[in-house]
């Protein structure tokens, strides 16, 4: 496998490190480059506490300032883009990424990890965020079972690659 596609990029925002696991088997599978969406203010590191800030941001449409996100991204085709599904979508951060771009003729391929509410309405999000772009299905993996999920992962690229 081509690990080094430069036309693919495998952006991902992870909390707990679940959607970072699965983010690091689509780089080794796929190949192309990484890019870790982190907001500039952290949430709280108690998982209750975060659950309600990000309520918060999801009921005022917020859009947390992210760091050092990429200058272009006109050279990828293929954007993998991660995240855990928080209140049925995707983090507010992700939106502030995906709201940077031209995805005019890319493919954006989502993946997400989640505690049992599986995509939500994730590829309705990003549709109506990245107009122009081509959204693959999305694949969702129950966040205990993130570690043992490459079998998964390899019939998913399989699907997105045909």
């Amino acid at each position: 496998m081509n690990k080094t596609n430069s036309q693919t990029l495998i952006a991902y925002y992870s909390r707990s490190g679940n959607t970072g696991i699965a983010a690091k088997i689509i780089h080794e599978l796929a190949g192309g480059d990484m890019f870790r969406i982190d907001t500039v203010k952290s949430y709280p590191s108690d998982y209750y506490e975060t659950t309600d800030v990000a309520k918060e941001e999801l009921r005022q449409n917020a859009r947390p300032s992210i760091v050092n996100p990429p200058a272009d991204i006109s050279k990828y085709s293929t954007v993998y883009l991660g995240f855990p599904n928080w209140w049925s979508t995707m983090p507010m951060a992700v939106w502030t990424f995906l709201e940077m771009y031209d995805w005019s003729g890319k493919t954006i391929v989502p993946f997400c990890t989640h505690g049992g509410g599986g995509p939500g309405h994730c590829e309705k999000d990003i549709a109506s965020l990245c107009p122009g772009a081509r959204v693959h299905q999305a694949l969702s993996i129950q966040a205990t079972n993130v570690k043992a999920a490459q079998p998964e992962i390899e019939n998913w690229i399989a699907q997105v690659k045909k």
